[in-house]
């Protein structure tokens, strides 16, 4: 893949902004480079731009090369990145499956470019040839979210190798829900498919969406890309202190994934039981898309009793449907007893 090719000129020429930090790697003993105050340590130091500790920590457990990883403020950083490393505002375009993910359309608007929405089957599957065929010479991306928002599937894998191998623009596999589900993440193909991006996040199984860190994987070529154009130090010293912190307890979150993939299954035979729930979609994520008799009033119903939901019933495909996060045990039983009220 000539990746020159779907590069944005003003791209190719951009003069980095490069700070000492990014040219130097190691321990020092006295840092006179960034005019920092040198008193409140260690907040007073700019964190490192490439957080490379922090990637090393990432790459062990994700058994991917450190060069091939990006972080961000949640994947919507990344998302953002994209479109404006490779699409040219008012005239190119990108393909994405729809209903999905919302940051694409917002992206896609934000930056100028077309979107082209290619609607799911009826058992929310996708076709790559559909795909294939909504694209022209200037479509740049190709958005797949699997498992996806707000259908809960994860999609086939063989249909996602042949739109990656088809496709001549870069395809985004947007993974955020992975870890609660039965199929294996497309990192592992990241060496043969050069125009593959893997988006995933510690916001969902790990626990941390307060945080806000995203993780794009890629070819060191596009990581370079995006190390080129983010903001200098876009991931603070927090964000990174907390992220490796945290990463050390890999087994509680494979705990909670356990238990949120037992409570996904209790709660969809509780709610099935409910004369107004009409059909729950099959999940390989951490919540529930529920078809439902007056799914706007219950949404409402729920509401004034301090629970909330989210109501998908105006989203293509998902008419008259609440998605339902799996919560705590606790939490999901109070869903149901509220829900109990209404017979």
């Amino acid at each position: 893949m000539n990746l020159d090719k779907l590069l944005r000129d003003n791209i190719k020429n951009l003069k980095a902004y490069s700070s000492a930090r990014d040219e130097f790697s190691g321990e020092a003993m006295v840092f006179l480079d960034a005019n920092e105050n040198p008193f409140n340590a260690p907040y007073n130091r700019y964190p490192d731009p490439l957080q490379r500790e922090l990637k090393d920590k990432i790459a062990a457990i994700k058994k991917c090369p450190a060069e091939q990883i990006f972080l961000g403020n949640g994947s919507d950083e990344p998302i953002d990145l994209l479109f404006r490393a490779f699409c040219e505002p008012g005239k190119d375009n990108i393909v994405s499956i729809d209903p999905t993910y919302g940051m694409y359309q917002v992206a896609a608007d934000i930056n100028n470019i077309e979107i082209r929405k290619v609607k799911l089957k009826e058992d929310y599957s996708f076709s790559a040839d559909e795909l294939l065929s909504a694209a022209d010479e200037n479509t740049k991306l190709a958005f797949v979210c699997s498992p996806n928002n707000p259908t809960a599937n994860l999609m086939d894998k063989a249909e996602m190798l042949k739109l990656i191998q088809n496709f001549n623009g870069l395809v985004v596999v947007d993974e955020a829900y992975i870890d609660f589900a039965p199929g294996a993440s497309l990192l592992t193909e990241l060496p043969q498919y050069p125009n593959l991006v893997v988006l995933q996040t510690f916001s969902k199984a790990w626990g941390m969406a307060g945080i806000r860190l995203g993780m794009a994987f890629a070819s060191t070529e596009i990581i370079r890309i995006f190390n080129k154009i983010k903001y200098p130090y876009n991931i603070n010293i927090l964000t990174q202190q907390k992220a490796l912190e945290l990463i050390q307890k890999e087994s509680e979150k494979n705990k909670w994934v356990d238990l949120l993939i037992e409570e996904r299954s209790r709660l969809a035979e509780q709610l099935r039981s409910f004369p107004f729930v009409v059909k729950i979609y099959p999940s390989d994520a951490n919540f529930l898309l529920v078809k439902m008799h007056d799914a706007r009033g219950i949404y409402d119903y729920l509401v004034e009793n301090g629970i909330i939901v989210r109501d998908r019933s105006k989203v293509i495909l998902c008419d008259d449907s609440l998605r339902v996060t799996v919560g705590s045990p606790e939490e999901n039983e109070i869903l149901i007893e509220k829900l109990n009220d209404l017979i």
